[in-house]
């Protein structure tokens, strides 16, 4: 069979099973020359090294590897060089030389069978935690909650944009430090794109205030660990309080807010949406899109439904393209070109449902006729009918919201307990919001499943990690990593706390660019574990893989969806390389000034040489 297949947008996938056969090859010949002769540990430095270059090579170019077969595959390498390397001097053979199978299963059940040996072994709480965040998250999106109060927040500021971009924003970097921020990111671009839709600011607007989302759930986000599985990551590997974020981390995020609030200033200032102008669909997004979830388990974006359409306009099609590219909603836009009416009847059927296509298409119909007598009168009218076929709707989707709104205080309360009591593991606090949310759309079945299968699609998205995890707690056994606190030691005799603090910001910043940014924290956050100036330094890698994360379009997770959601419904021919170019500017400014405040605080806190 062939080892490559060739996919429909030019990406060669190369099936994983070829990879493994490499991997177990190279394994295999590691063990025959180092079985009795240890190898460096430099060499399972290496190969983890190696393994995550792989997952950004074969991430980025044409020719792609699964990654979660990357990290699998790589892990019998890692391990054969690894057991040579412990097991002469591991505690665990000493205590089943004494005491044999009993001290093998201690080991297992202490290691394997319980949250803290899985958490110093795979990160296995923080990422029981995620797993509960992602269903959390899932199930309170289905409610509407953001596009209710997105648009409560525009009839607030009297449709002012910036106003009430600024304020969406700033609720986003609020709650981002307590959700996980890639479930975020997916709300928040959905509910800004509407609302910049609507006030009809340019593609490079709207690309430009996608990817500043990425900053929102990253950089700003940082403010306190819950919400970024990094920020998790350091706060686990260095048992960080949380009043270290607040510390350190709270200012940054502030500052940051207020260099990014400039930046979305230049694109929105003056911007207006006429709230007597917005028609009946778009008031009510939040109810349709929960209608849609309820009643199909899917909620279909508009962009994609009408380049479904598109083959059925016929010589339409560039009048529908130009009203809709207009500002025009796509059924206005088809019954403006007088699209065939069998046509926007199977349009609005599949978008609303049958009971919406005759008051929906009489509505579009006076609204273009509005300038007309009496017609305003009759489109009201229309309106009013639509709202009313929407009743049921918001009465179901307010009782859902007062769930989602409610599962907060266990949220909270055992987010509050596990942070004075760290014998209370932190994954329950996420369980128990996920579960109470639930209570909410659980009468709603293809809602439901619909949660459940986002959730699922997007927490396998962090299951390449365990190896990672798995591969760094095996390099700490093996004492790499007291070679590079060693050297981070003779900088700091040589260059001062504070400049060493600045040159890990920079490195941690250049590799969360072109690598993943939880394998950065796991790995540069075990060489500083218990050294005087930790708080400092930590401070100073979480700063720069949340700036440097966003300065690329693989740099975080969040900006992975913000460049596919730019690809798919902005702009198809849009480029890493524009991305770049869209954010180096921004990325510096936000870097110097987080630069300034490690200064700052190195000096407050004594680590600035005299």
């Amino acid at each position: 069979m062939d080892p490559v297949t060739e996919s429909s947008n030019d990406i060669v996938e190369i099936e994983s099973k070829w990879y493994f056969a490499i991997c177990l090859a190279i394994a295999a010949l590691i063990g025959i020359f180092t079985w009795n002769n240890p190898p460096s540990p430099n060499l399972l430095g290496i190969e983890v090294l190696a393994t995550i270059l792989i997952l950004f090579l074969f991430g980025s170019i044409r020719y792609r590897i699964d990654k979660n077969a990357i990290t699998y595959g790589a892990l019998p390498i890692i391990f054969v060089t690894f057991f040579p390397l412990w097991w002469p001097q591991s505690q665990l053979r000493e205590e089943m030389s004494r005491e044999g199978g009993a001290a093998l299963w201690r080991a297992i059940r202490e290691n394997l069978l319980s949250i803290d040996g899985l958490e110093k072994l795979i990160h296995g709480d923080t990422m029981l935690f995620i797993l509960g965040l992602t269903f959390f998250v899932s199930v309170i999106s289905q409610t509407r909650l953001l596009e209710a109060v997105s648009m409560n927040l525009l009839r607030i500021f009297e449709g002012r944009v910036l106003a009430t971009v600024l304020t969406i924003a700033g609720l986003v970097s609020f709650a981002s430090g307590i959700l996980d921020g890639v479930s975020m990111i997916g709300l928040t671009i959905r509910v800004l794109v509407i609302i910049l839709v609507m006030a009809r600011i340019r593609h490079e607007g709207i690309e430009f205030i996608i990817m500043i989302s990425v900053i929102l759930t990253t950089v700003c986000g940082m403010w306190l660990a819950y919400g970024e599985p990094p920020n998790l990551i350091m706060k686990s590997n260095l048992s960080l309080p949380d009043t270290f974020f607040l510390k350190y981390a709270l200012p940054m995020a502030v500052v940051t807010f207020l260099i990014v609030s400039q930046f979305i200033s230049g694109w929105l200032k003056g911007a207006m949406i006429p709230l007597d102008e917005l028609d009946v669909l778009e008031k009510n997004i939040a109810d349709v899109r929960f209608h849609q979830a309820a009643r199909k388990g899917e909620v279909k974006e508009i962009e994609d439904m009408f380049k479904e359409y598109a083959g059925r306009f016929g010589e339409k099609k560039a009048a529908v393209d130009a009203l809709y590219h207009e500002g025009h909603h796509p059924i206005s836009a088809m019954i403006r070109a007088k699209v065939d009416e069998e046509t926007v009847n199977a349009f609005i059927g599949d978008f609303l449902g049958e009971a919406f296509v005759a008051p929906v298409k009489s509505y579009y119909h006076h609204r273009k006729q509005r300038g007309s007598p009496g017609e305003r009168e009759l489109e009201l009218r229309e309106a009013g009918v639509i709202e009313r076929l929407l009743e049921d709707t918001r009465v179901q989707r307010n009782a859902a919201q007062r769930w989602g709104k409610l599962a907060f205080i266990p949220f909270l309360g055992l987010l509050f307990w596990h942070a004075r009591n760290h014998d209370v593991p932190l994954f329950i606090s996420s369980i128990a919001a996920f579960s109470f949310a639930l209570l909410g759309i659980l009468a709603h079945t293809k809602m439901r499943k619909l949660a459940l299968r986002e959730a699922t699609h997007e927490y396998k998205e962090y299951l390449f990690l365990f190896p990672l995890f798995l591969s760094i707690t095996m390099l700490t056994a093996v004492g790499f990593f007291d070679q590079l606190k060693a050297a981070i030691e003779r900088g700091v005799d040589l260059l001062g706390p504070a400049h060493v603090a600045v040159i890990q910001f920079l490195g941690s910043g250049l590799l969360s660019a072109v690598l993943d940014n939880n394998v950065v924290a796991d790995f540069a956050s075990r060489a500083i574990h218990g050294m005087p100036d930790m708080f400092l330094f930590a401070a100073a890698q979480i700063a720069g893989y949340a700036a440097g994360g966003s300065l690329t379009h693989i740099g975080s997770a969040q900006s992975v969806v913000a460049f596919a959601y730019i690809l798919r419904y902005v702009d198809p021919s849009f480029t890493p390389l524009g991305w770049i170019k869209a954010m180096w500017r921004l990325v510096v400014i936000i870097s110097i000034a987080l630069i300034v405040i490690l200064y700052i605080k190195a000096l407050l806190v004594g680590s600035v040489p005299g």
